[in-house]
């Protein structure tokens, strides 16, 4: 079942949203996301419209907006605008990643601290939502000049984490390269060694196994338990996944075991197409060691592969496609294409990848749909059990970590899949998630008063 449009009780609340946040069209694109699948909840239990908690749900408890100045390997001054948004901490310590990407703003941040406090929630873990992070653009800079910005950065972010207030991971653009940096220098302004305050680190200090592979493994658990509703697996389905960074990397890595095969990957300048399946190490080496575009691996590779530049990914036909890249990746367009050509699942492994037509339009057509909030909640699960590794003074086997992840991914299908039934829409992942999540958050916060 579909749901489309705000309930008429919700309505002013939206209207609200919008005005107190002009021009934020990816924050005002999630929280109307979220408000059309509540009518049903507030339908069922009035008292969520009371003391104002869906209208305090939608404000970020604190936003932290700072100027970032660094010297290139010139000599130039460079200036960059820092971000964090501490959206909820009804659950636990904000929880999210840093993005370092040009095209980051407000806006973006607000989206993903948003969905990120609904996808903590879906975890069962201890965690807020809360997300960061500058319009630092990484692609070309040398380790010196990254690590400068680093440090900087977190000269201004220190003052506002802590293991029990909030605890940054890594998104796009930043790594274990970037995490290291910023840990050092938080380690220097504070003089503690608190492990706990950033999750992604290397093993050698307090990292996890199993959270480079988290993302995308999470994603693949998600999507094989809810093709197994219709009696389908990924064995010989072909998939493809927009992408090549580490998100979609380890969702590929993890359909080739599952027996599925990857006939498609992208970067932000085309796709490259092997119909006899992609040659994962070779899109390993290229993307992780050699930093390279997708197009080397056409060159590369040579016979039955070829690079389209420019194009969509989505125009390629499969079984299964898996959006890892970025928000609002995926348009009515693609989606009308990939049912076209026969698309049976979609599992969002990036944030909001689809835009609202696209989920439509899947749903519509009866296409297993896997909302990001859910889908890609692996990540953060994994950084959470590092924490809790972190907190103990413990390291586990990647066996283990990998076990908990795929229990915990299985665990929020099956929620998401049960919330849906028992508001009369089987089958409607994105209002399973969405309530389930908001109903976890909500509930904590009426317990802890008006605050």
């Amino acid at each position: 079942m579909v749901t489309v449009g705000v309930d008429e009780k919700l309505e002013p609340i939206l209207s609200e949203v919008l005005r107190r946040n002009a021009g934020e069209l990816e924050f005002h694109q999630a929280v109307r996301e979220v408000l059309e699948s509540l009518g049903r909840v507030v339908a069922k239990h009035p008292n969520y419209a009371d003391n104002a908690l869906i209208e305090r749900i939608c404000e970020p408890e604190r936003q932290i907006i700072f100027r970032v100045p660094w010297v290139d390997d010139h000599g130039k001054v460079q200036i960059n605008r820092g971000f964090r948004v501490q959206f909820n901490s009804a659950l636990g310590p904000y929880k999210g990643g840093l993005r370092f990407h040009p095209s980051v703003n407000v806006s973006i941040i607000k989206f993903l601290g948003f969905e990120q406090t609904f996808k903590n929630a879906l975890t069962g873990m201890p965690i807020g939502g809360g997300k960061g992070g500058s319009d630092f653009n990484p692609r070309g800079r040398s380790d010196a000049e990254i690590m400068r910005f680093c440090q900087s950065f977190m000269t201004e972010l220190y003052r506002h984490l802590g293991e029990y207030t909030d605890v940054p991971a890594g998104d796009i653009g930043v790594g274990g390269r970037e995490i290291g940096y910023m840990f050092g220098q938080y380690k220097r302004l504070t003089n503690r060694y608190e492990a706990g305050v950033l999750t992604g680190k290397a093993l050698f200090y307090g990292g996890s196994r199993a959270r480079t592979e988290a993302t995308g493994y999470g994603a693949t658990y998600f999507v094989e338990r809810m093709l197994a509703t219709k009696g389908h697996t990924f064995e010989g389905k072909k998939t493809v996944v927009s992408g090549s960074g580490n998100v979609a990397i380890y969702t590929m890595e993890k359909i080739i075991e599952f027996g599925g095969k990857i006939i498609a990957c992208s970067d932000s300048n085309g796709y490259v197409v092997d119909e006899s399946g992609i040659d994962l190490d070779l899109v390993k080496e290229i993307k992780e060691v050699r930093r390279q575009r997708i197009s080397e691996y056409a060159r590369c590779k040579g016979a039955g592969s070829h690079y389209v530049d420019g194009g969509s990914v989505w125009s390629v036909p499969c079984d299964v496609a898996m959006p890892s890249a970025t928000q609002n990746e995926l348009t009515g367009k693609d989606a009308k294409t990939l049912v076209k050509n026969g698309v049976i699942a979609v599992g969002e492994g990036a944030n909001m990848p689809s835009t609202p037509d696209a989920v439509r339009f899947f749903q519509e057509a009866g296409v297993l749909f896997g909302p990001g909030k859910a889908a890609n909640a692996g990540g953060v699960a994994t950084s959470a059990l590092e924490m809790q590794q972190n907190a103990s003074r413990d390291s586990w086997t990647f066996e283990r970590t990998e076990a908990r992840l795929a229990e915990i991914m299985r665990n929020i299908h099956d929620r998401c899949a049960e919330t849906a039934d028992e508001y009369g829409a089987p089958g409607d992942y994105v209002l399973g998630a969405n309530i389930a999540g908001f109903v976890r958050v909500a509930e904590a916060m009426d317990t802890l008063g008006i605050i």
